[in-house]
């Protein structure tokens, strides 16, 4: 897929280009950021467990495990399904 960009700035297109790969590259940092934060979160709840994460997923959506113990996991969980997605995408992009 390819799409136009118009930049309206009295800048050259290479400061532009560098301006938008740098912050390309900060959000991908924070992805990966926040991928290893949640990871770390649902792995936890996976060895505490025994269950994988899309198995407790099952088990929450299904109501057959409580929302007091795994609200934090689910919530974790949705985060990181969230920024694989985001950093596939930002992975995606070349200038």
């Amino acid at each position: 897929m390819s799409f136009t960009l118009n930049i309206e700035t009295g800048f050259s297109p290479q400061e532009v280009c560098e301006a938008i790969r740098s912050a390309l590259e900060h959000e991908k940092h924070v992805a990966k950021y926040k991928i290893k934060r949640y990871s770390a979160i649902c792995q936890d709840y996976e060895e505490r467990f025994g269950y994988s994460s899309g198995e407790l997923r099952g088990e929450f959506e299904a109501g057959k495990i409580g929302d007091s113990d795994f609200f934090d996991w689910y919530a974790a969980k949705r985060e990181l399904d969230h920024w694989n997605k985001r950093l596939e995408i930002l992975s995606g992009i070349s200038l």
